[in-house]
């Protein structure tokens, strides 16, 4: 059953509670929430089975987290706060994608946390390429131009990606969703400014960097990045394949992480 807490920002987060002890949070990318992504929440299930707390959530401007407005980065590492003093103090930060990106901001700005599994975190490029990249889809954004903004946002993704969203009948429905990626790029500006200044190194929780067996070029390349920079940085091979991990693998890998390796 659905539950909400209330951000510090006032915004309204909802999410699912499995399980009980050590806390993990997933922390999802551009676009997933939890009534379209049933991958992470049985991956949760799994994870709570093995003894631990276990908490989904929708990101703001998702499912059964509504929001208006200008959705940024501080208020959804807000929202990610809230999230974790429900889950339990400190929690684990299970990223994916650009997720991976908002949890580093996260543990950047002194949330609770305990330590960082980031699955396939897109940070292979330089913060000159990220920042004109983001600029610009928030440029679109501000315009109101959700198509536009959409194309900017998956613009070095598989074009068949894009193909295939525009060959929904409603998808200048499932465009206006960018609203809700401001955040993520705003966080992969912060992330890679975190990893070409160093000050990722400030961070003294051990950091898992991972990517699947069958993946895009640049994802173990950017794995790779961040745990050369963290200070208790690991790279590892998780199985899974076209940007989603394996459920019980990843479930089985997320718990020795908190029981081994905190």
């Amino acid at each position: 059953m659905t539950q909400h807490v209330t951000s510090t920002a006032g915004d309204q987060v909802g999410f699912d509670r499995y399980g009980d002890g050590p806390a993990v949070v997933f922390v999802a990318g551009a676009g997933p929430f939890r009534a379209v992504d049933p991958l992470t929440t049985r991956t949760a299930q799994l994870v709570a089975e093995q003894g631990l707390t276990a908490v989904v959530y929708d990101r703001l401007g998702r499912g059964d987290s509504p929001a208006d407005g200008v959705l940024d980065l501080d208020r959804e590492v807000s929202a990610l706060g809230a999230v974790i003093d429900v889950a339990g103090v400190p929690a684990v930060l299970v990223g994916h994608s650009s997720g991976c990106a908002i949890a580093l901001a996260a543990a950047d700005v002194e949330q609770p946390v305990a330590g960082l599994l980031l699955w396939e975190a897109p940070l292979a490029g330089s913060l000159e390429e990220v920042a004109a990249w983001s600029g610009e889809f928030e440029r679109r954004l501000d315009a109101e131009d959700y198509v536009g903004a959409t194309e900017q946002y998956m613009r070095d993704m598989p074009p068949e990606w894009l193909a295939a969203m525009k060959a929904a009948p409603e998808f200048e429905v499932l465009a206006r969703a960018s609203r809700s990626q401001r955040a993520d790029g705003q966080a992969m500006v912060r992330a890679t400014e975190l990893l070409e200044t160093g000050a990722l190194r400030e961070l003294s929780v051990p950091v898992l960097a991972t990517y699947g067996t069958s993946t895009f070029p640049e994802m173990p390349v950017a794995a790779q990045r961040v745990a050369e920079v963290a200070t208790r940085g690991r790279v590892e091979e998780v199985p899974g394949e076209g940007h989603s991990w394996d459920a019980e693998a990843m479930a089985a890998r997320i718990v020795q992480f908190v029981r081994h390796e905190l």
